[in-house]
């Protein structure tokens, strides 16, 4: 990790002191274990600040929509996928971005190390030989990384840029494990179990939206659930209005969602929002054989008419 952060750097240092670009988006250690932020680098002398670890989990493409001037991003593959797509939506100009791409062995899930910790407090994390070694006050615990990352890491398919500019680090094996089992699982309930299973979910919501802030794909000037003119969805926490939030999102990002799994991470409360997601990418997939961002001459899938579509579901 230390190497990949160091050419990293040096990129961004050639970049920036010769003017290919104006700003040099990646991310910057953060002020505790395990978290790291957005950084925002403009002097080659201030590329030190730049680092590249198992927490860089943001989705750095949402920092770019119609952003003015050029600028360069370190992406991983999903991070790639969003930018592929925001470009497909004019969003994102591809002459205007230069991208450093890093393949991704996973990011970590902190939710996963807190289980680990069981209350005890992380003073220090460090990533030593494919193992997480956490360190705190009377304790050290290792455990293997694979153990420890995301869901959406642990089945992704696309862990290396899909585009790039410059690739720094080897490229890695995407994931074998089963991508659908969750999804599977959902699909064998019964529908007053799903009722069931959707409903605690939705209680854990807190409408905070902090899952619509940290999404690349949720770019709108202002969100349904914001309207008043008409009003869409009432401003309260009740399940109806919660469960219409999360589904109305959901289907905003039919065809368009990159499994960056930015929300869910994002969610304080833990919320299975990337369940949804997943079944509504699984749908996608298996009717239109389509997925998103992964070239930038790909036409969406619901942006696509056929006249010679049957439609069946209408008769169905």
């Amino acid at each position: 990790m230390t190497e990949v952060a160091e050419k990293i750097r040096a990129k961004a240092a050639e970049l920036l002191a010769g003017g290919t670009v104006e700003l040099v988006l990646g991310y910057e250690k953060g002020t505790v274990p395990l978290r790291t932020t957005p950084c925002f680098v403009r002097d080659a002398a201030d590329v030190g600040r730049l680092v590249w670890n198992g927490s860089c989990e943001n989705n750095l493409a949402q920092f770019l929509i119609k952003r003015p001037g050029r600028a360069a991003v370190v992406a991983k593959g999903c991070d790639s996928r969003a930018l592929v797509a925001l470009m497909r939506e004019n969003q994102i100009q591809r002459d205007q971005v230069f991208i450093i791409g890093v393949p991704c062995t996973g990011m970590i899930d902190r939710r996963k190390v807190e289980k680990i910790l069981a209350g005890r407090e992380l003073v220090e994390a460090a990533e030593e030989g494919g193992r997480l070694v956490l360190k705190g006050h009377g304790f050290t615990e290792s455990v293997p990384l694979a153990e420890v990352v995301h869901e959406t890491c642990a089945t992704c398919r696309h862990p290396n840029p899909v585009v790039y500019d410059v690739l720094i680090g080897e490229e890695v094996p995407p994931k074998d494990a089963p991508r659908y089992t969750l999804v599977e699982r959902l699909e064998a309930m019964t529908v007053a179990e799903r009722d069931a299973f959707w409903a605690r979910e939705m209680q854990k919501c807190i409408r905070c939206y902090a899952c619509r802030q940290a999404c690349p794909m949720c770019y709108c000037s202002e969100c349904f659930v914001d309207c008043t003119r008409p009003a869409w969805i009432g401003k309260t926490d009740d399940p109806g209005d919660t469960l219409l939030f999360h589904a109305g999102r959901a289907y905003h990002l039919a065809g368009r969602c990159v499994e960056c799994g930015a929300c869910d991470r994002a969610c304080p409360m833990g919320v299975n929002q990337f369940l949804l997601l997943r079944k509504i990418n699984k749908d996608v997939e298996d009717m239109y054989g389509y997925s998103a961002g992964l070239r930038v001459e790909d036409t969406p899938a619901l942006a696509t008419f056929n006249p010679d579509d049957p439609q069946a579901f209408l008769t169905e």
